[in-house]
């Protein structure tokens, strides 16, 4: 895989970090996050650069661009905190709905890409973790539709979608893919910020009725095609947290140029020079880590491309980790503050690590891996 940008992924970078330096200030951040709803102007720029239709097809009103496009868009989108759900529509909505088939691709992913329907995927249930294989969200049929009970959590930006693409358990015990319209009777939203500004939401279904149209996917494919979001969205989201490590280590050096202490810039400090230089190897980790998720999409083997997705993600969380605690301890007392962006970003980087599989359930996935591989 190329990952030296081309001239219209470099344009695409260029106008994305003007707009997000215009219109995702700290100040601007915060009134979204004090609104506790989506922005529709914030959206709407999102979509007028052609964002949300990055990777879908163009057929569907897309721009058909491979995995790698991932890498300028997401940290770009990092970079400047951007909390709207591009990544639970346009990316893991996305390629759930690509995975489903001709029917639920021309259907969905038209308004996915124009940035008219926000789709969320609903794959966890309270009580276990990380798991995608559904258990009490139930579907049965009822008459030539579905009747669906039970509830999913931490939705991410479940409230602001148009569309949840639910994974639930069949009567054969088999997992199946619903698209449930948003506000249908019988389903109850209860939305909550989480702990770095952005939203997510429990859903419960009591007797929701579904139409015959609503199942995408049943059985195995269904299985392929939740396993295609979550790799997606992984891929999408080492690459915002690579941004936001980035864009964290520039304001500390900022920071650390003006702050003066007995008279010198605290930058001229060896002690402090050494602790920037171990932040810029943790950015620089993350910023390869980020390459080789993107890469695993294009795995043929999946095994490896598990692997390679696995790795990033714990390796991105530990590097996180490390840069945005040291970002903190050099700020001193201001960096625990909320009047800095310090803490923001220290926040989304906490966050980071816990969507989509947290550190301890990677390093799960590589311990199976590898037992599957002594297996063979």
């Amino acid at each position: 895989m190329d990952f030296i940008y081309t001239e219209e992924q470099r344009m695409l970078a260029d106008s994305l970090r003007r707009l997000v330096a215009q219109d995702w200030t700290q100040a601007l951040r915060r009134k979204r996050q004090e609104a506790g709803a989506l922005d529709a102007g914030a959206w709407d720029a999102l979509a007028g650069l052609g964002v949300l239709g990055l990777n879908i097809a163009e057929d569907c009103g897309g721009f058909g661009e491979p995995p790698a496009s991932l890498l300028p868009v997401h940290l770009e989108l990092g970079r400047g905190l951007v909390s709207e759900p591009v990544i639970p529509s346009a990316v893991m909505g996305a390629a759930l709905v690509a995975a489903c088939g001709e029917g639920a691709r021309r259907r969905w992913l038209p308004g996915i890409a124009s940035g008219e329907c926000i789709a969320s995927v609903a794959w966890q249930e309270p009580g276990r973790r990380y798991d995608p294989d559904p258990a009490n969200c139930r579907a049965s049929r009822d008459g030539l539709g579905w009747r669906l009970d039970g509830a999913k959590h931490l939705v991410w930006h479940g409230a602001a979608a148009a569309v949840w693409l639910v994974c639930a358990r069949g009567e054969d015990g088999a997992p199946l893919l619903l698209a449930v319209p948003a506000g249908i009777a019988g389903a109850r939203v209860t939305d909550t910020p989480t702990l770095d500004g952005a939203r997510c939401a429990r859903l419960d279904f009591d007797g929701v009725r579904l139409d015959a149209e609503a199942l995408l996917a049943q059985g195995e494919p269904a299985r392929q095609a939740l396993a295609e979001s979550l790799h997606w969205g992984t891929a999408a989201l080492c690459a915002h947290a690579a941004g936001a490590m980035e864009r964290l280590l520039e304001i500390t050096v900022d920071y650390l140029k003006t702050r003066k202490q007995f008279g010198q810039p605290l930058a001229s400090f060896q002690a402090l020079q050494h602790r920037v230089a171990e932040m810029y190897v943790a950015k620089e980790l993350a910023l390869s880590m980020a390459y080789v998720a993107a890469a695993a999409l294009t795995e043929d083997d999946p095994l490896q491309r598990r692997r390679m997705l696995a790795s990033a993600k714990l390796q991105t969380a530990r590097a996180g980790r490390q840069l945005a605690q040291a970002a903190v301890q050099l700020h001193g007392g201001m960096g625990m503050t909320d009047e800095l962006e310090v803490g923001d970003y220290f926040k989304r980087l906490t966050v980071a690590d816990q969507l989509l599989g947290d550190s301890a359930e990677q390093l799960a996935v590589l311990e199976a891996l590898a037992r599957e591989e002594e297996g063979t």
